[in-house]
């Protein structure tokens, strides 16, 4: 049984864990590197060599649970990956003492999973960290495309965006007022995280995009931006 960060299959169960991981190796939408689809199955190889104590809490977190919910393996279309992810979404979430968790995957991925977050919570606040602001109603022919992750959210949803450091024209007209974190202004406001949590509310759901982290530290992305968090 293959578990994460090859934890004891006794914390590996769907009962005795807190958290719940589903991976979604899919890079359907990517339109520049290629290879998001390969970060699942490698993140969960390189788990295995991590050290399962954590010296800043002096605890050893895995004690919690982490059980393997599955991978969405749809890769038909955009659309279709975005429902089978909706999909499995609602599934998880029926078991509501537990924290779900998703992996990609390009940044589409996210948007079936916000969706059915978002039928089932009220007041929801999607927090994005993120270089790009994904905020195209549509790319490329598709509304399920990596550019258009939190268009949906933004509608129906309070989004707050954090990091971002890249956009197009377009876009602009779409940007939450007051709510979105530019990264060349959270590198001048040493009170920035304070700032971002005082517009979270609610129930939140947090979309990371790998590109939100400056590409020294993390290269292996498919639209790397000059700066960003560190």
């Amino acid at each position: 049984m293959k578990t994460y960060a090859g934890i004891p299959e006794e914390n590996a169960t769907l009962e005795n864990s807190k958290v719940m991981l589903v991976t979604v190796p899919y890079d359907g939408t990517s339109t520049w590197g290629k290879g998001a689809d390969k970060g699942p199955e490698l993140f969960l190889d390189a788990s295995e060599n991590m050290e399962l104590y954590d010296i800043e809490t002096a605890t050893e977190p895995y004690l919690e649970g982490v059980y393997l919910a599955g991978e969405v393996t749809e890769d038909s279309s955009p659309e279709a990956m975005t429902e089978a992810v909706y999909q499995k979404t609602k599934e998880m979430l029926q078991h509501e003492d537990k924290l779900f968790t998703l992996f990609g995957g390009e940044h589409s991925v996210s948007i079936g999973s916000i969706r059915a977050v978002g039928e089932k919570y009220e007041n929801l606040t999607v927090l994005q960290l993120d270089a790009h602001t994904d905020l195209r109603p549509e790319f490329h022919g598709s509304t399920s495309n990596h550019a258009c992750a939190v268009f949906e959210a933004n509608q129906k949803h309070n989004l707050v965006q954090v990091g971002i450091r890249s956009c197009d024209v377009e876009e602009m007209q779409y940007v939450p007022k007051g709510q979105c974190f530019w990264a060349h202004e959270i590198a001048e406001n040493p009170n920035w995280i304070e700032d971002v949590l005082s517009k979270v509310s609610g129930n939140v759901y947090i979309t990371i995009d790998l590109d939100a982290f400056d590409p020294s530290i993390a290269p292996s992305t498919g639209t790397p931006e000059p700066g960003g968090l560190a």
